[in-house]
C-alpha cells in the first residue's frame, strides 16, 4: 500500500539544513552497514540461490521493521516526521482538529498580516526543505497553525483596519491582488501613524502566529537534540 504524503517547502537556515542532512546520512550509513553484517553472518558459500534470495528478503524485512519501531531512523523525510510528531505533542497539538473554513489553507503566501519569520541572507533562511510528511499528520500541521493563529489573525486584520501595514506591506497586498502599486501607495500614505503603542501590540500579536513552517524547522531543530525518538500515533 503506497502512503500518500504531503510536501512542504520552508525556509531554513545553512546550519540547520546541515544538520539534518548529516543526521540522515549518518543514520543511513549505520542501517547499510547493518544489513552488511547481516549477510555476512547469514549467508554461506554456496547456498543454493532461493535460499540466499530469502536470507536477503528477511534481512530487508528486519530492517524495515527496525525503521518502523525507531531502532533505525530511515530516511531524511522519516525523520522529519518523527520530529513534527514530538514537536506538536510537546506542544500540546496533537490530536484531531476542526476543517477550516475553506479556501483558507489553500491563500498563496505567508498569513495574512505576517512578516518574514527571517530575512534571506544575513544570516537568515538562505537554504530551502523539502520535506514529505504522511497526508494525516501533514493536515494536522496545517490546521494546527491555521486554529493556534486565528485570533491573533484577526486581531492583526482589525489592526491594519485601524493603523494600516506600511509601504511595504501595501505593495506586497496590491500586487497579490493585481491592485495597481501607486493606488495602493496613496492609500498607505492617507492612513495616521501608528503611534509605539500600538506597534507593540501589533509586535505582540505577530509573536502569536504560528505557520507550518514554524513547526517543521522546530522539528528540524529537534532532530539534532534527540536520541531516541519517541513514536506517538496519529490523532
Amino acid at each position: 500500500m503506497v502512503m500518500v504524503r504531503m510536501k512542504f517547502h520552508v525556509a531554513v537556515t545553512e546550519e540547520a539544513l546541515t544538520r539534518l542532512n548529516d543526521h540522515a546520512k549518518a543514520e543511513r550509513d549505520r542501517e547499510d552497514a547493518w544489513i552488511a553484517e547481516r549477510r555476512r553472518e547469514r549467508l554461506e558459500p554456496g547456498m543454493p540461490r532461493r535460499a540466499a534470495a530469502a536470507v536477503r528478503r528477511d534481512i530487508r524485512v528486519e530492517a524495515a521493521r527496525m525503521r518502523r519501531t525507531g531502532e533505525f531512523s530511515g530516511t531524511r523525510d522519516d525523520i522529519v516526521t518523527r520530529a513534527v510528531r514530538e514537536e506538536l505533542q510537546a506542544r500540546g497539538l496533537y490530536h484531531e482538529w476542526p476543517e477550516p473554513p475553506e479556501g483558507e489553507l489553500e491563500a498563496p503566501g505567508r498569513r495574512w498580516g505576517t512578516p518574514p519569520s527571517q530575512p534571506m541572507g544575513g544570516g537568515g533562511y538562505t537554504h530551502r526543505l523539502s520535506v514529505n510528511l504522511p497526508h494525516a499528520l501533514g493536515e494536522t500541521v496545517r490546521r494546527a497553525a491555521y486554529w493556534t493563529s486565528k485570533d491573533a489573525v484577526e486581531a492583526l486584520q482589525d489592526w491594519a483596519d485601524r493603523w494600516g501595514d506600511g509601504t511595504d506591506v501595501a505593495l506586497r497586498e496590491a500586487e497579490r491582488n493585481d491592485i495597481p502599486a501607486e493606488l495602493a501607495l496613496l492609500a498607505a500614505a492617507g492612513r495616521p501613524s501608528a503611534p509605539k503603542s500600538a506597534l507593540e501590540i501589533r509586535d505582540r500579536l505577530r509573536q502569536q502566529i504560528l505557520t507550518t513552517g514554524d513547526l517543521i524547522r522546530a522539528a528540524v531543530d529537534r532532530t539534532s537534540r534527540t536520541e531516541k525518538p519517541t513514536l506517538p500515533t496519529d490523532p
